[in-house]
């Protein structure tokens, strides 16, 4: 991360360019805007000026007409910038005959991302996913880019795998990018050995999910008191990370923060880091984070469900937090899906009602049982304890046992003792 700051002293200056196409509403054309300036601030980049055109479709050859290119040239040099950012994803053939026709560098709003993600990876896993992303999106891009590829002194949309001989080395970057597929598909493998072992250890599991700086790492922190990094920035975090919580019942559960999502999150960055998304996949609850204090915090909330869905997670339960409660004056007026909950991450009494929900909706997963531990199976007690939810244990003197009702996962291995120990016909039905 340090290393990712250090490259940034310098920012660069930028002239955005973007179409506002006839389909799309002025509100909607502005978010996305507004979100591009964001990414540029998180690349360590400086917009000096946006230029924006209205038309039916994009240029199928230059995405602007031939006057608002003209235009952007002439800003650029008023501006002392040397980078346009265009607010599309651009074509191959548009990428060419754009940049030999301003003698400018350019990228477009994929590659920034991919770049503010190159310099976010932290684990070698992370740093991998991306680089394949990267190629994966250069390798159709390459004729026409020239020595643009490899600029003077690095900067945005140059962070990555080395772009100096991308324009002469296919055969190289199809290579490279079999061996990271292998590599990747290797820690897919043991990543399914560790969920196994963590369903034989009957361990549940809630994922963090939600639009890029909703607040997924403050509400680890709050839950976990780990060390995340937090930041008023998109993308702050990058590698998942999984944590230890303890429920209010004393159930311990794994919670698993993922990376955040964005619109039009390109879908090449989708399918690289499909290994740690699946993380999402296998969860039994899924924590939806919501930006309570965003102006549109609805749309970015249909966003997160549309790319659950792609995901084909969507049917997992999910509970929506509204985050950011202390950032709002007025009462939050959020269109979030049932169940859900408001919350400020830095209270301590909301950390505790966020802790409740997410037991209540737990337990509408699970099966309940009641159970006659004798006295003497001291450490079947202690099994129950840690591995279901005990909501009731009562001491039976006479029969030197503990009574115990709760609930289970249907799948569990402690369902062998459930069948021992079941008290009557109250066992795990």
């Amino acid at each position: 991360m340090q290393d990712f700051e250090n490259q940034q002293v310098d920012k660069e200056r930028v002239v955005l360019i973007a179409v506002h196409k006839d389909d799309t509403d002025e509100a909607t054309f502005e978010a996305s805007l507004t979100e591009l300036e964001q990414l540029v601030e998180t690349a360590g980049g400086t917009v000096t000026a946006v230029l924006t055109q209205s038309r039916r479709s994009l240029d199928s050859k230059t995405y602007v007409g031939k006057g608002k290119l003209e235009e952007a040239v002439a800003t650029a040099e008023e501006q002392g910038a040397d980078l346009l950012i265009f607010n599309d994803e651009l074509s191959p053939g548009q990428i060419s005959t754009i940049t030999n026709q301003t003698g400018l560098y350019i990228i477009d709003r994929t590659q920034l991302i991919l770049d503010i993600f190159a310099g976010r990876a932290a684990s070698n896993e992370g740093k991998m996913q991306v680089e394949l992303a990267q190629l994966n999106y250069m390798l159709p891009r390459l004729r026409g880019q020239g020595e643009s590829l490899s600029r003077l002194g690095g900067g945005i949309g140059t962070r990555g795998p080395g772009e100096t001989k991308l324009e002469t080395d296919r055969r190289h970057i199809q290579k490279r990018m079999d061996d990271i597929r292998r590599k990747l598909k290797q820690v897919k493998n043991r990543r399914d050995q560790y969920r196994e072992r963590r369903k034989e250890k009957n361990v549940l599991q809630f994922a963090l999910v939600g639009y890029t700086n909703a607040g997924k790492s403050t509400i680890l922190n709050a839950l976990t008191e780990a060390d995340t990094l937090e930041e008023n920035a998109l993308f702050a975090t990058l590698d998942p990370l999984t944590r230890r919580v303890e429920l209010p019942s004393g159930l311990e559960v794994l919670v698993t923060d993922t990376v955040g999502f964005i619109q039009d999150l390109p879908t090449a960055l989708i399918a690289a880091f499909q290994a740690t998304l699946e993380e999402v996949k296998e969860a039994n609850v899924l924590i939806h984070v919501m930006d309570g204090s965003h102006p549109r915090a609805a749309e970015q909330a249909a966003t997160v469900r549309g790319l659950l869905k792609e995901l084909e997670a969507s049917h997992i339960p999910a509970l929506t937090v509204v985050n950011k409660r202390d950032a709002v004056e007025d009462e939050l007026v959020v269109a979030a899906d049932k169940p859900s909950i408001s919350i400020s991450a830095r209270k301590n009494e909301d950390v505790e009602r966020l802790r409740e929900s997410m037991e209540s909706l737990l337990l509408e997963q699970l099966q309940p049982y009641q159970v006659e531990i004798p006295l003497a199976d001291g450490h079947v007690m202690q099994r129950f304890k840690h591995e279901t939810v005990v909501r009731e244990e009562t001491l039976d003197e006479e029969n030197e046992s503990w009574i115990l009702s709760g609930y289970v996962q249907s799948d569990q291995a402690i369902h062998r003792e459930i069948k021992q120990y079941a008290k009557g016909d109250a066992g795990a039905r």
